[in-house]
């Protein structure tokens, strides 16, 4: 036996209308084509669907078998449909984020309540544990979006502006260091480096100042938070480096200095990296452009 959706809606519409003719109107076709429809699926069962002696139509025990299926089944067709329509129009979807920069947690959580509030049928989401593996991630669709400053060029993938930012050099009113104007490579030979537990690759004092340059620091010592790496320089326990926009709090600070890194003020870009084809959907648009706008706020502060 063959069954179509339609026959189901069939079974439905005939169940609810009580006759072929009310039921034609509700199908929006003509009563005998209707009539045409179910003499072929009783043909197929091989049994009668409806008790035509009846007024209004009643179901046979066969009929009320497929009526049962139709309820069970069309419900979850018509939400499939209405979820595809919702795809299609940029409603619904999904935003599962990695970060390879943990600084950035700062201005993304703004940036997803002001996205939440906008987008509520979109499910978004941090995947923090793929911070080390995230572009793959992104190739293979487990994640949608990459927060980073060091994009890698790779098939499918674009890498949509966000903002600049300036690394900046921190470290404690006691240090030495203080004294100086802006800071070199050399200046932290003799300092203990505070960053975030990330490969030096992922760390901007590092690519755009020491890796260059061929030194080390002194010592480095890692820390999860910002608060904490915050706590760290403060008691002049090292020093670090961070994006101006972390910095904001601690420049009016008796207790902290920031320079510049280098006679030449070091700017990066920061980008949102996604699969090509999903750039143009109507919440991931909108999540770039707040992207742009909002970190700027804290920048300005």
């Amino acid at each position: 036996m063959y069954v179509e959706l339609r026959h189901l809606r069939t079974i439905r519409a005939i169940h609810q209308a009580g006759g072929l003719a009310r039921a034609a109107e509700m199908l929006n076709m003509t009563q005998s084509a209707l009539s045409h429809q179910v003499a072929g699926l009783e043909d197929q069962a091989g049994m009668e669907l409806f008790v035509r002696r009846s007024k209004p139509m009643k179901l046979s025990a066969a009929g009320i078998r497929m009526l049962r299926a139709a309820d069970r089944i069309l419900p979850e067709i018509d939400a499939m449909e209405e979820e595809f329509r919702s795809l299609r129009s940029g409603k619904t979807g999904r935003l599962h984020i990695a970060i390879e920069c943990h600084a950035c947690f700062d201005w993304l959580f703004p940036v997803l309540e002001l996205f939440r509030h906008a987008w509520p049928e979109i499910d978004v989401d941090i995947r923090a544990g793929l911070a080390f593996d995230a572009l793959p991630a992104l190739n293979r669709e487990e994640v949608d979006l990459v927060i980073s400053s060091n994009p890698v060029e790779l098939p499918g993938i674009t890498y949509n502006p966000l903002f600049d930012y300036h690394p900046t050099f921190l470290a404690s009113a006691a240090n030495p260091l203080a004294q100086k104007t802006f800071i070199e490579a050399e200046d932290f030979r003799d300092q203990v480096l505070i960053t975030y537990p990330v490969t030096r690759d992922k760390l901007d004092v590092f690519t755009e100042l020491l890796t260059p340059a061929k030194v080390e620091p002194r010592a480095q010592r890692t820390a999860e938070l910002t608060a904490v790496i915050l706590m760290l320089v403060g008691s002049n326990r090292g020093v670090a480096v961070l994006p101006d926009w972390v910095l904001r709090e601690v420049k009016s600070s008796a207790d902290y200095v920031t320079r510049p890194l280098g006679p030449a003020t070091v700017t990066k870009r920061l980008y949102a990296a996604t699969r090509s084809e999903d750039v143009a959907k109507p919440f991931m648009a909108h999540f770039l452009r707040l992207g742009r706008s909002e970190p700027v706020k804290l920048q300005r502060q």
